[in-house]
């Protein structure tokens, strides 16, 4: 082995350590060299172990060649060694666009597999670049400290063992085992925000700034979900004891900003408001109330969440 490959099987070790005999993995393989490097360390890694490695790829069915792609990393998966690999065919809902349609119908196709196959996790190949361009779409966003933490290395089900990998690692990789990867043409499709990230602004960070762009941002990523998980346990402390349905202004207003605004959030969620659907603008809107309180009206929010402040209260109700 060489360092690219030692590294990335080092990398996912110590996640399949934490299973035991007999467990059931999940990978997700798309045929990039991302996945296809982690695919290979976690068939060497888990034997060992007496983990059950089971691939599995999504056709999206967005491209003509999709499902002949699909078939293709089904037959690199079982000539590297995978007794069992899934093609999971998928429905994009486009509404919300491409990107995320495909992103939404992906995960819950994971979800529902490993479900299935009682897997105990779902192994994805994002690495640290994919991890940078996360924290500056987050920071283009200004959606805040959560958004800016990038993606968890563990998050429930699913775990990213190779956010510390550089995509050229995986490249190199691919290349010492000769196994030939995808280039997928959605990869250079400028119409896609991170595509742009990826291809335009990042190079131009590194030329204009310096080398160590991606490693600088996911390093910011990594401190700055400490400082959220953080700020999460001090609000979630603090809604445990509180009404969501009808909060003392007075009380509020007491509180440091970062506190009282993930309240905010987490009441408008749970008073109706659809996943994702609050922007801080919505937030900030709310707050105005509790904060820079002058007779303003009711707020309708998504999810039909309406928020008025009566007699010194902060009152959220669902509305038809």
């Amino acid at each position: 082995m060489t360092d690219a490959t030692v590294a990335i099987r080092n990398a996912v070790k110590p996640f399949l350590q934490q299973c035991e005999a007999g467990d059931v993995v999940l990978v997700a393989v798309s045929g990039g060299a991302d996945s296809l490097a982690l695919a290979y360390a976690i068939l060497k890694e888990s034997g060992p172990l007496a983990i059950t490695a089971v691939a599995v790829t999504i056709d999206h069915q967005l491209q003509e060649i999709s499902a002949v792609q699909a078939e293709k990393v089904q037959q690199q998966l079982e000539d590297m060694g995978y007794l069992k690999v899934i093609i999971e065919k998928v429905i994009v809902d486009t509404k919300s666009g491409i990107e995320a349609g495909a992103r939404d119908a992906r995960y819950q196709a994971l979800r529902e597999c490993a479900v299935k196959e009682n897997a105990r996790k779902i192994f994805l190949g994002h690495t640290r670049d994919d991890q940078a361009e996360t924290v500056l779409l987050g920071l283009a966003r200004g959606s805040g400290t959560r958004s800016l933490s990038g993606m968890a290395s563990e998050n429930g089900l699913y775990v990213r063992p190779l956010l510390g990998i550089t995509r050229a690692q995986t490249v190199l990789a691919c290349e010492e085992i000769a196994i030939e990867f995808w280039n997928d043409p959605h990869n250079m499709n400028s119409d896609f925000s991170r595509v742009r990230v990826r291809n335009e602004v990042l190079p131009l960070m590194e030329e204009k700034i310096g080398p160590g762009i991606s490693a600088a941002l996911s390093r910011s990523a990594s401190l700055l979900r400490d400082d959220a998980d953080a700020l999460d346990s001090i609000a979630d402390a603090a809604i445990s004891h509180l009404d969501l349905t009808d909060l003392d202004c007075e009380s509020l207003g007491e509180l440091s900003r970062a506190i009282r605004t993930r309240i905010i959030r987490t009441a408008l969620y749970a008073a109706g408001a659809p996943s994702g659907s609050i922007t801080w603008d919505h937030v900030a809107a709310v707050e105005a109330l509790i904060t820079h309180w002058h007779g303003q009206g009711a707020l309708s929010l998504p999810g039909g969440v309406k928020v008025e402040r009566i007699s010194g209260r902060l009152s959220l109700l669902a509305q038809p």
